[in-house]
């Protein structure tokens, strides 16, 4: 003991002390596009010493119990309306730090060509969440499928349909399991990380997708007490970069869209 307080005393003399240890980021992600994003700014982060610890999940609720609970630091993973629904629901106080990209929400089946084509009768399966719920028949909504009783809510559910000429039978799942039943129904309205996971790709095979105005922007969350963390802020800074929005731009081809300048 007394060589080793020796030897970090003449290091100390000398000035080479031990590196400082990087601040440390616990964050939930979905896979695609979220984690590749953050692998993406991991070196970056690094050189600025905060050290990401990157947790993929799949599913859209565990994401924030675990920062709200103080297990994880933050998530990447949602927009606003679904986190303000959360946090009524759930008492949660978890915040947006920054703005990162849009990934525009579509309707795919592997039985039809063309929304044109869907029989009367036909199955339509839809996110369980209450606000992606909604952000999928408002979707229906605006390609004439159906009409709702208040056209511009995204909280409706299918008892809102107030309009229904083909008599689409709308059913809610969760939002993970809709692209393994894609073959199955006649229609699924996915979220674009899903979507991408199974290999879809949005703007070449969706049948109706959302225009780059859609407010649904996913946002890097985390708790109150944890917003002004420098190491988080960082991150949000990352996150910003030209050369984020030059990655998204090119690896994505427009299925995900950069809702920064």
């Amino acid at each position: 003991m007394k060589k080793l307080l020796t030897a970090f005393a003449v290091a100390a003399g000398l000035g080479v002390l031990p590196a400082q240890a990087a601040d440390k980021i616990s964050i939930a992600a979905t896979a695609v596009p979220h984690a590749e994003i953050l692998e993406f700014v991991k070196p970056a982060l690094a050189s600025e010493g905060v050290e990401l610890d990157i947790r993929v999940f799949t599913d859209y609720v565990q994401p924030n119990v675990q920062v709200a609970e103080k297990r994880l630091d933050a998530n990447f993973f949602q927009h606003q309306p679904y986190l303000d629904e959360f946090n009524s629901s759930r008492g949660t106080e978890l915040v947006s730090v920054a703005g990162v990209h849009i990934e525009p929400f579509g309707a795919y089946s592997r039985k039809v060509e063309s929304l044109d084509d869907l029989p009367n009768g036909a199955n339509v399966v839809i996110p369980n969440d209450a606000t992606n719920g909604g952000r999928a028949l408002l979707l229906l909504q605006k390609a004439g499928l159906i009409g709702l009783k208040d056209a511009g809510n995204i909280l409706s559910t299918p008892r809102d349909i107030a309009d229904n000429p083909k008599r689409i039978r709308v059913r809610e799942l969760e939002a993970a399991t809709l692209p393994r039943v894609l073959g199955q129904v006649d229609l699924a309205l996915i979220n674009t990380n899903y979507a991408l996971e199974a290999g879809l790709n949005p703007s070449e095979d969706a049948l109706v997708i959302e225009g780059s105005d859609s407010p649904y922007v996913n946002i890097l969350v985390t708790r109150v007490d944890n917003a002004d963390n420098p190491a988080i802020q960082k991150l949000a800074q990352a996150l910003h970069s030209a050369e984020v929005k030059a990655f998204i731009e090119e690896k994505y081809q427009g299925a995900v869209v950069p809702a920064f300048e």
